[in-house]
């Protein structure tokens, strides 16, 4: 809670000992430095987390986002097992627009998963955790670092072949077959199992859905990211799909849309819908003040970490 506004903010905090000691080839500061990049872009985009402070003391990295109590997508599917089509929809929608946007701003996501995404207290999701993002990715650009979640890897990635921004396009499909039917599309509790299933076995449509659905899952799905649904025109290719026909973007964007599910909250601090291991995190507030400033900013892995959002009591 910030002192003087009494606004609710959550706060991401890393340790720099562990980011080091899993920093091989410097990868793990890359991924920091480039989640704090993308969020200090600050774009305002309504369903892309926003930052609005972030600080460093000798030991902790800090993030301070938007407080978002409606839980993780996630965890509603869990409970629910699996979404209607209109529901489906409904976030698929939010989830192509904000890849859209980043794209549009030349940003790869690679990390979509039901994980991260949060709903708010109307029940709209919102995108978070760009540690694996990667800026200066126009459309023709290729990359080539293997990461990203085993569930939700497109082919061209477990082959260690270079990809763009369609991989993106690739995790949308394995989100909508999940609120659709409750599991990825190629699971398997053995990695090396589902890599191959991903890679070389056809996709299955377990259950009668609508041929919209069946046709926006196929074609996001695609093996071949040239023929991938989103490889031509990127998010308009997606947006003009026969499932969206009775999406108004516009008011989407505006937020205007009654939202299908709105979770339970009854107020700013209620955590019902919060899963229970970070509620219980225990916080020491010694350890939130920017102690020993001289030796966080001879730093030099994380220079220019600190961050204020130009008027952030207004947001």
């Amino acid at each position: 809670m910030h002192k003087e506004t009494g606004k609710i903010y959550a706060m991401k905090v890393l340790s720099k000992e562990h980011i080091r000691k899993k920093n091989e080839c410097n990868i793990q500061v890359k991924h920091v430095m480039a989640e704090l990049s993308v969020l200090k872009a600050n774009f305002h985009h309504p369903f892309l987390v926003s930052l609005h402070f972030s600080f460093q003391n000798k030991d902790k990295l800090y993030f301070v986002l938007d407080h978002l109590n409606g839980g993780e997508l996630f965890s509603h599917l869990q409970k629910e097992k699996h979404f209607s089509e209109a529901r489906t929809r409904f976030y698929a929608a939010q989830i192509a627009s904000a890849l859209g946007y980043l794209h549009e701003n030349n940003i790869i996501y690679r990390d979509l998963k039901p994980e991260n995404l949060l709903l708010d207290k109307d029940g709209y999701l919102v995108l978070t955790d760009f540690g694996l993002c990667k800026e200066g990715m126009t459309p023709n650009t290729l990359t080539s670092t293997f990461c990203g979640t085993p569930e939700y890897l497109a082919p061209e990635i477990i082959l260690k072949k270079p990809y763009d921004i369609t991989v993106d396009w690739w995790c949308l499909g394995s989100v909508v077959y999940e609120m659709l039917y409750g599991l990825p599309p190629f699971y398997s509790k053995d990695h090396n199992e589902m890599y191959n299933r991903i890679v070389n076995e056809p996709l299955k449509i377990k259950r009668s859905i609508s041929n919209a659905s069946t046709d926006i899952i196929t074609g996001l799905l695609q093996k071949d990211k040239t023929k991938r649904l989103g490889s031509k025109g990127d998010f308009n290719e997606i947006k003009d799909h026969e499932f969206f026909k009775v999406i108004d973007w516009d008011k989407l964007l505006r937020r205007e849309i009654k939202a299908p599910f709105v979770p339970r909250i009854e107020s700013e601090t209620d955590v019902r819908n919060i899963a229970e291991d970070f509620v219980k995190i225990k916080i020491n507030p010694a350890s939130l003040a920017p102690q020993n400033l001289a030796m966080t900013q001879r730093d030099h892995d994380f220079v220019d970490f600190t961050y204020v959002q130009k008027n952030p009591m207004a947001s």
